[in-house]
Formats: C-alpha cells, sequence, structure tokens
C-alpha cells in the first residue's frame, strides 16, 4: 500500500456501530491519528463494548479520548440532539442489522435500522448544519445476482432484506450528496473479516470450530452453502480505506475488495489444514443455513480505490485464515 495521507489531529468523529467489528478497528486508527471519537451505542441489558475496552486503557495514546453515547438508528430526536451536541467533523456510519440470514427472518426491522436509519441521520445532519464528511457503509450484497466481477459503476441486485436496505442507504446518501452539497462517500466494501468478526458470521465460525475441534472440545461444524463465492479481506485494512475516502479531495464512492475468488469451501480447508486437520471428516451440512434466495458470487474490482486514494488490500483469504485460527488457538479476539 503506498503511503497515507498525514496524520490529522484535533478532529472529532463520530463511528456509528463502534462496538462492532469494523467500529472497534476503526476507532483505534482514527485515536491513533489524534482524533476525539464519539460512538453510538445502543443501550443493552448486557455490555456489548468488550471489542473497544482495552481502547480506554491504550499506554500508546495517552491523549487520546474515546466518548460513548447510548442512542438508536431509530431515534431521530436522539440523532439530532448528539449531532448538534457532538459536531462532528466527520461520521462513519457503521451501524446496521448486518447479518444476511438474519434479514430474511426480521426484513422489516432491517430496512428500519439499515435503510431508514441512514435517512435519520443524514437529515439530522442537515437539521443541524453541521460541516462535516459523511461515510456511509455500503456493501457487496447490493450486488446479489449481478455476475461478477463488480465494481462502481455494476447494477444492483440485490438478493435480500439487507441487501435491498443496503441499496436503499447507498442512494439516499448520493441524494444528500447531489441535492445538499454533503460531503457524502458510499464504501461499497466486500466481505472482510478479522478474529472480531461476530461468532454467527461464517469466516469466525470456521475458524472457531477448526481451533475447537483441534484442542478436542468440538467434533463438528454445520454450515450450509459451501459453493458460494466471496472476496474476502483483512478488516483493519477497510477501515484504512474508509478513512482515506474522507480525506479525498472531492466525495465519490468506492469498491474495497481484494479482487480474489474463493469459495466457503475454500476458507474451511483453510483453517483445518492450518491445524492439520482434514475439513471433510468435520463440516457437516445443515440446509437451515441457506438463504432463500442465495448469492452465488460477489468478486470486487477496487481499481479506482487504488488509483484515487493508494488504496490495495494486501492480506489474502489463505492468510486470513491463518490470522483467524490462530487468534482462536489464543483465546484472543482483539
Amino acid at each position: 500500500m503506498s503511503d497515507a495521507p498525514s496524520t490529522t489531529t484535533g478532529k472529532r468523529a463520530l463511528i456509528t456501530g463502534i462496538t462492532g467489528q469494523d467500529g472497534s478497528y476503526l476507532a483505534e486508527l482514527l485515536l491513533s491519528k489524534g482524533y476525539r471519537v464519539h460512538g453510538l451505542i445502543r443501550r443493552a441489558s448486557t455490555f456489548n463494548t468488550g471489542r473497544i475496552e482495552h481502547l480506554y486503557q491504550d499506554p500508546h495514546n495517552p491523549d487520546a479520548r474515546l466518548f460513548l453515547h447510548y442512542g438508536d438508528l431509530t431515534d431521530s430526536s436522539r440523532l439530532v440532539t448528539l449531532i448538534d451536541k457532538i459536531a462532528p467533523d466527520e461520521v462513519y456510519h457503521l451501524g446496521a442489522q448486518s447479518h444476511v440470514r438474519v434479514s430474511f427472518d426480521e426484513p422489516e426491522y432491517t430496512g428500519n435500522t439499515t435503510g431508514v436509519g441512514t435517512t435519520r441521520l443524514l437529515e439530522a445532519i442537515r437539521m443541524v448544519g453541521v460541516d462535516c464528511r459523511f461515510y456511509q457503509a455500503s456493501s457487496s450484497e447490493m450486488f446479489g445476482a449481478t455476475p461478477p466481477p463488480q465494481h462502481e459503476d455494476t447494477p444492483f441486485y440485490p438478493r435480500s432484506p439487507y441487501g435491498a436496505a443496503k441499496v436503499y442507504g447507498y442512494w439516499i446518501a448520493r441524494n444528500y450528496r447531489e441535492g445538499h452539497n454533503l460531503f457524502a462517500v458510499n464504501g461499497i466494501l466486500f466481505n472482510h473479516e478479522s478474529p472480531r468478526r461476530g461468532e454467527t458470521f461464517v469466516t469466525r465460525k470456521i475458524a472457531r470450530a477448526a481451533a475447537r475441534i483441534a484442542q478436542g472440545v468440538d467434533k463438528d461444524v454445520y454450515l450450509g452453502n459451501l459453493d458460494a463465492v466471496r472476496d474476502w479481506g483483512y478488516a483493519p485494512e477497510y477501515v484504512e480505506g474508509m478513512w482515506r475516502m474522507l480525506q479525498a479531495d472531492e466525495p465519490t464512492d468506492y469498491v474495497l475488495a481484494t479482487g480474489t475468488a474463493y469459495t466457503v469451501r475454500d476458507f474451511a480447508q483453510f483453517c483445518f489444514d492450518h491445524v492439520n486437520l482434514n475439513w471433510q471428516d468435520h463440516v457437516r451440512f445443515d440446509e437451515s443455513y441457506l438463504r432463500p434466495t442465495e448469492v452465488d458470487a460477489l468478486i470486487g474490482d477496487p481499481t479506482k480505490a487504488e488509483k484515487i486514494l493508494g488504496w490495495k488490500a494486501q492480506t489474502l483469504p489463505p492468510e486470513l485464515a491463518r490470522i483467524m485460527v490462530d487468534s482462536e488457538l489464543s483465546n484472543r479476539t482483539v
């Protein structure tokens, strides 16, 4: 990857979804650059800040500041209040109901948070009149059934309520960019994983299973469609790309991807090979994990991001699988 834009200090950033995989890595990155980072979190009966707790005690960033605010993407008035209070220079909108399979079970909730929630946040920015730059976390799931490779001008054909909600969020961000002159960008990120990925997502599920089976804790793992083709990258690299998008001279939309294609079966083999096991001895099929409408292949073309932002993925799926399995073997997720 080429040299990054210069470090910026003194800026205020708001991250929705800060407790998730991407939010935690992005918070680390921004704190390392001297930002004051504000995060939106939902009130829950249990603590859900495990991915970011270490940031409060980071000895390498004694001057970094992290602030968490309770709020919800379904509460317009709260979003207006927070935007007015924080007056962010940059807003990274990562919050969503982000599990594709779950979106079939909760389509209305997914649309209300993942889709319309984006409008609420953009409208809060417009109403308050704060001068900020806005990042919308778009998704490769928007392409759905459109044949790969997929790039910024590829037509959308979502195959899930999640993908449809993300298409709505993509277009509403463009509308606020073109209609209200807001510096708004869509980051169309293909699958990106890490040890902080939620345990119900397939890559983390496989990596965790490989480690636990190697340690004699479990015997099998149950998966759905092994033939699905995905473009998997490493999440810490992708949040760097998010930040670069908001440092560009002009707002536009970018695909972030590795440009490589591997099946779920391939990823399982990488993980089990790393612990000297045959994946076929332990992977079992369970049709309950199949989607009502499958997405066969998502393979991104990141040429634009490399040309304009100087961003290029460094970690490919074989190495990514090793990183994730090693983390599971040492029982750490950060």
